[in-house]
């Protein structure tokens, strides 16, 4: 039979970008020219907002006061996992110097960044996880100054437990400001005088579109875009856990896909059969969200094999990949292209997303073939070093001038030539190449 598509999207990780990139680039340089006013406009512009762009200590105290314990003791529970994560991470990162041939040392060093900034989703959700995944591990990393940046409501500012989370995380300043404004700010360094050596976090389009822009000027987490979800299952999955967290990823927003890559032609009907009722008894926000996303992104995908279903999925390089199948071993040492893998009916993303410790700003539209996601390892700096001894000049020296006229760059082998002659005087040495 080969694969069979029960269900096709209509629209693809490429819709409206153009119009995206016209929007970003604009704004993007009208910022640069008319720093924190032009931030301050559009501001008022886009989210209606006039008040304090820095979040004052005292709103922060406010902010604390307007959440419950139990609010509170979850927040802490979510931030304790993935900060615990994080510190494994960045303790994996080692400092390291070999003898690679006799007076010739290299090695590295793990530099932290000195400021990152971290954007923290707050528009339609008020994506409280975010501000533990993106500020936490940097500071599990070991970053100097964290900025966090959050978009703000009208008359209300950025939200309390937005405000909270980021503070106990550990950000030094946090901003009120949303969008492209948000991301200018942090890289342009505006309102904190320290421009970010590093921009990471999940957000709209437009925020993915300012980050991939201002890549190179700054570092970057990722390319992201809109959150993804494959689901790979055979037979004895279960058809309404499948269309639970198909619908848990589609009320992102308008434009998330959900892929089910099965086996099993009765799973796959079965799922697309309950897709609608679980939609249909969300809130009104996520109810359109996820209608919109599985209607125009959706897909559902029907394998002969096993092996044909890891060839698919691997092809859609999903940002969060779950696996409701037997034989979970081989499903996790055969697949090579996601973001994050949750093996088994039991370890659904949402808890990946919030609170059970791995990172969940990842990779999107198939960057997942090249890159993982947020790690304590994108904030550091591997940088190299390396030491020598006279004696060592010998070799290194004579084989770097021989291999530099082979290439024909003089200046460069006479920097081994001038080195040679200083600490070998009168001594002969083979400099040129044989070609």
């Amino acid at each position: 039979m080969g694969t069979v598509y029960l269900k096709k999207a209509s629209k693809n990780a490429t819709t409206n970008e153009d119009n995206t990139r016209d929007i970003v680039a604009k704004m993007l340089s009208e910022i640069e020219t008319g720093g924190e006013d032009k931030c301050k406009e559009y501001a008022e512009k886009l989210d209606n907002y006039t008040g304090n762009i820095i979040v004052t200590p005292e709103e922060i105290e406010a902010a604390e006061k307007m959440l419950s314990q139990q609010v509170k003791d979850d927040i802490q529970f979510a931030y304790d996992r993935v900060s615990k994560f994080a510190i494994k991470q960045r303790e994996a990162l080692v400092d390291f110097e070999v003898e690679l041939s006799p007076g010739l040392w290299a090695g590295q060093r793990q530099i932290p960044m000195q400021v990152a900034g971290c954007y923290v989703p707050g528009g339609r959700y008020s994506h409280v996880a975010s501000a533990i995944m993106s500020v936490g591990t940097a500071k599990a990393a070991g970053v100097d100054h964290v900025i966090a940046c959050s978009p703000p409501k009208p008359g209300q500012g950025v939200n309390p437990g937005i405000i909270y989370t980021a503070n106990l995380a550990g950000a030094n300043t946090i901003l009120a400001l949303g969008g492209v404004q948000g991301i200018a700010a942090m890289a342009f360094g505006l309102f904190t005088g320290k421009p970010a050596d590093i921009l990471v976090g999940p957000g709209n389009r437009f925020v993915a579109e300012a980050k991939r822009m201002l890549y190179g000027r700054v570092g970057i987490d990722l390319f992201a875009g809109p959150t993804e979800i494959a689901i790979i299952a055979d037979k004895n999955a279960d058809p309404d856990l499948l269309a639970s967290d198909l619908v848990g990823q589609a009320e992102h927003g308008l434009d998330s896909p959900a892929w089910l890559i099965t086996t099993d032609k009765a799973v796959a009907e079965k799922v697309i059969e309950l897709m609608p009722g679980y939609i249909e008894k969300l809130p009104e926000t996520a109810r359109v969200a996820a209608e919109t996303s599985w209607r125009d992104y959706g897909e559902v995908v029907v394998c002969d094999t096993d092996e044909e279903a890891a060839v698919i999925s691997d092809l859609y390089a999903a940002e969060h990949l779950e696996v409701h199948c037997d034989n979970l071993d081989w499903w996790v040492q055969r697949l090579r292209n996601y973001g994050s893998l949750f093996v088994g009916e039991e370890t659904t993303v949402a808890f990946g997303d919030k609170c059970s410790g791995t990172n969940h700003i990842l990779p999107t539209k198939g960057a997942a073939r090249y890159t993982g996601g947020l790690s304590a390892g994108k904030f550091v700096k591997t940088v190299t070093t390396q030491r020598m001894t006279q004696e060592a000049n010998r070799e290194v020296a004579a084989a770097c001038a021989r291999i530099s006229r082979l290439e024909g760059m003089e200046a460069h082998a006479r920097t081994g030539d001038d080195r040679l002659a200083k600490y070998f005087p009168g001594e002969a040495f083979n400099l040129q190449s044989d070609n």
